[in-house]
């Protein structure tokens, strides 16, 4: 690889996550600088209930200014295990339990700049079982379709990423 860390300063420390500015050596021997928002790691969750519906939440997403339709997801505490947060985020976004959960894979959802990893699930043989949620998430659960689910996301209409890719990951065992 070739580069190498000369040392590493915090810009800014915000609730969940932090912005670094990175010093480096390049492979050619030149200084540079990268800035880099530092963070601890999400999960997202495809639920499927007994209907084959997929559970999602509408939610008002500030950085978009708009209500977006996603998958269940939330952001891991230090050292969390990615399968225990992501039975607390499907409990806290959907009011649901699962008996079957399967790590599909992870993934880097902006490697330009972020080091946030997301952990991909897929739960089955859903359960009531509701948890508190964050007091600043206003969601709306939505059940859909499995096969509307894939033309609203071919169609544009689910614009969210970890969503379109999580929904790549499970195709296979989904339709």
């Amino acid at each position: 690889m070739g580069f190498k860390k000369i040392d590493q300063e915090t810009l800014f420390k915000g609730r969940v996550f932090t912005i670094e500015r990175l010093h480096v050596r390049l492979p050619d021997e030149r200084p540079s600088t990268y800035d880099l928002v530092s963070h601890p790691g999400a999960v997202a969750i495809i639920p499927v209930d007994e209907q084959g519906r997929i559970l999602f939440v509408r939610q008002f997403r500030p950085a978009a200014w708009q209500e977006v339709l996603e998958l269940p997801a939330g952001t891991m505490e230090k050292d969390e295990d990615p399968l225990e947060c992501a039975k607390r985020e499907l409990r806290e976004e959907t009011g649901m339990g699962a008996k079957e959960m399967q790590e599909l894979g992870a993934f880097f959802l902006a490697p330009g700049y972020s080091n946030e990893n997301l952990h991909m699930f897929l739960a089955k043989d859903l359960y009531k079982a509701p948890l508190k949620g964050d007091d600043d998430e206003f969601l709306n659960v939505e059940a859909i379709p499995i096969e509307e689910v894939y033309k609203l996301a071919r169609s544009g209409i689910i614009n969210d990423g970890k969503t379109l890719a999580g929904l790549f990951l499970a195709e296979s065992q989904l339709l």
